[in-house]
């Protein structure tokens, strides 16, 4: 398939975004049993909410930059039933406006109790923070279903797409956490960090089992399906037109298998083994900027591994309009 940077950006933006709120409300659960420091005031929780709302509104204002008439965007939620796409339209500005309120929720300390269990207080924020956690997950699997649904592009077509999704956003988001917290709470560093590498980590492995999956496919159309033909020896000669078209340009990336194997290395070690190691680095030594590195790392490299994961799905129609004798 041909990479819509449009795309490539949204998917890592509000995947970065929505990984933040996690790394978030995270911190503020383990806070709520006392297994971390309470962040008392709340700036911590409202400033980092509206920098995930930040990487969320990118994401949404990238993906205009995708439509042929973005006057007429608000049609896309009409088919909700049917469309993971039109479901993904509904769940964001929902999510989005959840992350707002959970930052307006702590910037102006709405902690009066709602229910009791002991010592423990369950205030309007940890609600927020529920329901944002389930609108996030919503928009992981309405935004992977986009693309593991098609039954026709088997590199997709997979549970692993959605998990990749999944893990890869919270990477993300756990790494900015770590970078964030050690600029504005330096006690919750070591929390975020760890997180941020075993997220990483599980990602890697997920990641890594969807590349040895895809080279193993062996494409279920051929020529010979193609036009009911069964001889063993079928070759195309031509296209039938010498200029290109919709199809020559949006259902194929137009480079080599090696740009592809170049690609696929360089995201392996831009999303997984560099930022591993800063992390490693940055929370042995105390180094605020090997953090910050960490998550400008990752993220260059999860935009190489979003353009890699759209070229890699080969579309049937291919077969006719890729080949030339």
């Amino acid at each position: 398939m041909h990479p819509a940077f449009s795309v490539i950006f949204l998917t890592t933006l509000i995947g970065a975004g929505q990984g933040l709120f996690l790394a978030l409300y995270t911190g503020q659960v383990y806070a709520f049993f006392h297994l971390l420091p309470a962040q008392a005031d709340g700036r911590f929780y409202a400033i980092g909410s509206l920098i995930a709302l930040l990487f969320l509104i990118g994401g949404l204002v990238a993906s205009f930059f995708h439509l042929g008439h973005p006057e007429r965007a608000w049609r896309s939620a009409a088919k909700w039933r049917t469309s993971w796409l039109s479901r993904e339209v509904i769940v964001l500005p929902g999510f989005m406006g959840v992350v707002f309120l959970y930052a307006v929720a702590h910037g102006f300390g709405w902690h009066v109790p709602l229910v009791t269990f002991g010592t423990l207080t369950l205030d309007a924020t940890m609600v927020l923070g529920v329901l944002g956690t389930v609108l996030c997950f919503a928009l992981f699997i309405c935004t992977a279903m986009i693309y593991a649904c098609l039954k026709f592009l088997q590199e997709w077509h997979s549970p692993l797409t959605v998990v990749n999704y999944l893990l890869l956003g919270s990477a993300s988001g756990f790494t900015l956490a770590t970078a964030y917290s050690a600029y504005t709470a330096p006690d919750l560093v070591g929390f975020y960090g760890k997180w941020a590498m075993v997220i990483t980590l599980l990602a890697l492995v997920s990641r890594v089992a969807a590349l040895v999956r895809n080279a193993r496919l062996k494409p279920k159309s051929t020529l010979q399906t193609a036009i009911g033909v069964r001889h063993g020896k079928v070759v195309q000669k031509s296209q039938g037109f010498m200029g290109g078209s919709f199809n020559t340009r949006e259902f194929f990336h137009g480079k080599g298998a090696g740009l592809l194997r170049s690609v696929k290395w360089m995201f392996l070690v831009l999303v997984f083994a560099l930022p591993v190691l800063l992390l490693a680095g940055g929370l042995s030594s105390s180094l605020s900027i090997l953090l910050s590195a960490a998550f400008v790392v990752q993220y260059m490299g999860l935009l190489a591994e979003r353009w890699f994961f759209f070229a890699q799905a080969n579309h049937p129609q291919n077969l006719y309009y890729q080949a030339i004798s």
